[in-house]
């Protein structure tokens, strides 16, 4: 049974990111864990061995999930989902941290952008942090994204990491979800042949997925453009449904995510990314 964590503001985005879940495994069971985390101004803390009343906006908080069950009970329509929530204070990432501890979680799946996220970069500083600063595999779901089973999952790669039996067994979890096809890109760049170290990365690649899934995937390369646009590019050329990254191979991620100029890419709020861990 999958544990995923969804961590939420009550915003449309990070909504949209939980309902993706929910369908994403329709047919799985699956433990949902819900988390708010508020600001260290609204928990109900002691001192001096007075009690501090519960504010106002901790009881909305409060409220706020419960409506939020209450809703997911209305969508979910498997009966071997489980939902818990919970209500923690003070920083996200150690909150985020310390549920993926606690409840082993595999997953955290989260909008890319909360109530308060600026329009340039394309992920919000919460879920930029989370996804660098917590050693688990997160999704991030933009707004617009509509769902659709992801039959075709890119994987850009410059093939500078070597790809870890962890990384390769998640990824061979999410091609048999739905029965994928993975589609390897590799953006040549300026320099324009392999490495010794990427041609024997990208080798035992290929070997394994020859091996694991013959018919389920291809490689593709393209020529001297710039990632974002070569990424871009072939995800509308190939109706790309996911896009796959190595959370090691911080030069995509980097160009891709965490760069302001980049905001006209398309696939930024229209495609989920998956950001391995292993």
């Amino acid at each position: 049974m999958r544990q995923v964590l969804l961590p939420t503001d009550f915003s449309n985005n990070a909504w949209n990111a939980l309902a993706y879940a929910i369908r994403l495994f329709e047919d799985r069971p699956c433990n949902f864990f819900i988390l708010h985390v508020a600001p260290l101004s609204e928990s109900p803390v002691e001192r001096m061995s007075f009690p501090i009343p519960v504010s106002e906006k901790s009881t909305h908080s409060k409220e706020a999930l419960s409506e939020l069950l209450r809703r997911i009970e209305k969508f979910s329509e498997n009966p071997q989902h489980r939902f818990t929530s919970f209500l923690d204070y003070g920083n996200l990432v150690d909150a985020v941290r310390r549920k993926v501890t606690e409840n082993h979680i595999d997953l955290i799946v989260m909008g890319t952008k909360g109530k308060r996220a600026l329009k340039k970069p394309i992920l919000g500083s919460n879920t930029s942090a989370v996804m660098t600063k917590v050693p688990c595999n997160t999704l991030a779901v933009p707004k617009e994204a509509t769902y659709s089973p992801p039959k075709k999952i890119a994987f850009p790669s410059d093939f500078t990491i070597f790809y870890t039996y962890k990384i390769l067994k998640t990824l061979t979890s999410w091609l048999q979800l739905h029965q994928s096809q993975l589609k390897v890109l590799h953006v040549l760049g300026t320099r324009g042949e392999l490495s010794e170290l990427q041609e024997k990365n990208k080798n035992y690649l290929h070997d394994y997925l020859e091996e694991a899934f013959t018919w389920q995937h291809s490689f593709h390369t393209t020529g001297n453009k710039k990632i974002t646009e070569a990424i871009q590019l072939f995800v509308d050329a190939n109706d790309i449904d996911i896009i796959v990254m190595v959370a090691k191979n911080l030069n995509f991620i980097q160009q891709l995510l965490f760069d302001s100029t980049v905001e006209k890419v398309s696939f930024s709020s229209k495609v989920p990314f998956l950001v391995l861990h292993g």
